[in-house]
């Protein structure tokens, strides 16, 4: 795997607390903030959901560098990376991850669970109806089958 083809980076969760008496009231987990140059200056933002047992892709976006963070649910991205190789990186709302994949890298999001998966998605370059941008792929070798009998 070259070192571009996608990352994960694990994110910090920090608890809020009441402001009358300091009990926990909920989370607050940093997506992103402009200095952790993480991101190059996101230009597109938004909600992707995936139904329950279903697969979005595969395809590769040919100028998009795009960042996943599951917000609600649980997902799978398979990655093939520049050698062919497939990735698998799980996660879920409870575990708090950020996933990218470069520019040129096909990918494929799975939603193994009964439930609707939502997903945060980030980019750096907007995307725009009919600008040819992506790519339909196959994984012939993959086994999609294995996520929909989880």
């Amino acid at each position: 795997m070259e070192e571009e083809d996608f990352s994960i980076f694990e994110l910090e969760k920090h608890d809020t607390k009441d402001v009358s008496d300091s009990h926990v009231n909920g989370e607050l987990t940093v997506i992103w903030r402009n200095w952790d140059k993480i991101i190059n200056q996101p230009e597109m933002i938004y909600l992707n959901s995936v139904n329950p047992r279903e697969v979005k892709g595969p395809h590769i976006h040919k100028n998009r560098t795009s960042y996943f963070f599951c917000i609600q649910g649980k997902m799978v991205i398979v990655i093939q990376d520049k050698n062919g190789k497939y990735h698998e990186i799980e996660a879920n709302a409870e575990s708090p991850k950020l996933i990218c994949v470069s520019n040129g890298i096909a990918a494929a999001i799975i939603n193994p669970s009964k439930n609707v998966t939502k997903i945060l998605v980030m980019a750096d370059i907007a995307w725009k109806p009919n600008d040819g941008e992506m790519i339909n792929v196959k994984f012939d070798d993959y086994d999609f089958v294995k996520w929909k009998n989880n």
